[in-house]
């Protein structure tokens, strides 16, 4: 039976064609960045700029101008919570979600840009998805203590980790879209099936986020025995959920309902932004100094 797994262009036809809201939209030939004239779906125009130029997605730049405050803003409240477990790694992942949202003004932003250097922001805001999220998931596992938090040994293995998939990650997606060795050329063209790039992208980032999920909330019902934090926790998978449905699903009617004026890309950034202030809230809601941790932890360091 044929299957459409590992296939990009559907996706990449419907966020936007050209001007795609997806990164990895900008590594295959349909894309203006290797020479192409787009997926041939509702083209992303956004605003008109001099000399027949467009800034195609204005709104997501900015909401991500906004997502680099707030992350920053959280980074510094984070660091007030002397006590609170896990507070190192959690920086870890408000500092990847920066970078993601500092390349994603490169990549599906619109920003006007040199083909080659648009596809290097896209390779590098796909590699950083993928790490931020597995940066994720290990902070669902952090709070079981198995682990001193803040301590080299702890943070050590999540940085250590998160670059191994950060490099294999992102040479796939260079090679991808540079075409240095030819092993992925047969991807480049229509229906554009990438396994590979489709399993670290599409696939690896959701069991990374179901898997923090669950494990947050076991830890939150049968060892914390609190059910508020879940409010937060719920939220937060809400959030997400709904700014993929804009992204995969809504964004065509989005882009035909206003002429290509915007799609669901700009709500995708929306809402992922809010899944992320959530989730800070939910972890700032378990580490409560009076609320009792599982394991015996030692010093960690500050």
């Amino acid at each position: 039976m044929p299957t459409a797994y590992g296939n990009f262009h559907d996706f990449c036809r419907d966020s936007g064609s050209s001007q795609a809201t997806i990164p990895v939209c900008n590594l295959f030939k349909e894309s203006p960045t290797r020479g192409g004239n787009g997926y041939g779906g509702c083209e992303l125009v956004g605003i008109t700029l001099s000399h027949g130029r467009h800034l195609a997605n204005l709104g997501s730049i900015l909401l991500c101008g906004i997502a680099i405050a707030a992350s920053a803003f959280l980074i510094l409240r984070s660091e007030r919570k002397k006590a609170a477990v896990g507070r190192r790694e959690m920086q870890l992942f408000l500092a990847g979600y920066i970078i993601i949202s500092i390349c994603e003004i490169f990549t599906v932003g619109g920003f006007p840009l040199n083909g080659g250097v648009r596809r290097a922001f896209s390779a590098v805001h796909i590699a950083t998805v993928v790490a931020t999220l597995w940066i994720l998931l290990l902070n669902g596992i952090v709070g079981y203590q198995l682990l001193d938090d803040g301590t080299p040994m702890s943070l050590g293995l999540i940085f250590v980790s998160s670059l191994i998939l950060f490099i294999g990650t992102g040479y796939i997606a260079l090679d991808t879209g540079f075409s240095w060795t030819g092993y992925w050329n047969s991807t480049l063209s229509s229906p554009n099936r990438s396994y590979s790039l489709y399993t670290l992208y599409q696939l690896a980032p959701l069991v990374f986020i179901v898997v923090f999920f669950l494990l947050e909330a076991f830890l939150v019902l049968r060892i914390l025995g609190e059910k508020k934090p879940m409010i937060y926790l719920g939220s937060a998978a809400l959030l997400f959920a709904i700014g993929q449905i804009f992204q995969y699903v809504i964004s065509v009617h989005i882009c035909n309902g206003t002429h290509g004026k915007i799609n669901g890309g700009l709500f995708e950034t929306l809402f992922t932004l809010a899944a992320v202030v959530m989730v800070w809230v939910f972890w700032s809601s378990i580490t409560e100094d009076d609320w009792p941790m599982p394991g015996v932890a030692g010093q960690a360091y500050t």
